[in-house]
């Protein structure tokens, strides 16, 4: 027994282990740090994905609002465009640059060019 006692006091590690709190090597404590860590470090689902993934699920929140704006936009001008012949000419002719025969087209840019000396 004494001989037992002195090999583990001369092992570093288990000097180690008889300076650590009993409750710390209690097999129930090990268990619950075990299964934690898998689940918040190591699992399918771990924080780091949480956070991910909520980080994508608040973009895809936002340009679903802004698609939806797009749409709702997008629906009143269709409904002027069938409502009103003279807008469906003015969106033909600035939009798609469509033109009556015998006219001509004129683009004028907003941005002057620069002037060469």
């Amino acid at each position: 027994m004494v001989y037992n006692l002195v090999l583990i006091l001369k092992n570093p590690f288990m000097k180690l282990l008889s300076h650590i709190p009993n409750w710390l090597k209690s097999k129930y404590f090990i268990a619950t740090a075990v299964f934690l860590v898998v689940m918040l470090f190591l699992g399918r689902n771990d924080v780091f994905t949480q956070m991910d993934r909520k980080k994508e699920l608040k973009e895809l929140e936002q340009s679903k609002a802004h698609y939806s704006n797009l749409i709702s936009t997008e629906r009143k001008e269709l409904e002027a465009l069938e409502k009103n012949p003279a807008s469906l000419e003015k969106v033909a002719r600035e939009k798609h640059l469509m033109k009556k025969d015998g006219e001509e087209i004129f683009i004028l840019s907003e941005k002057p060019y620069p002037v060469k000396n």
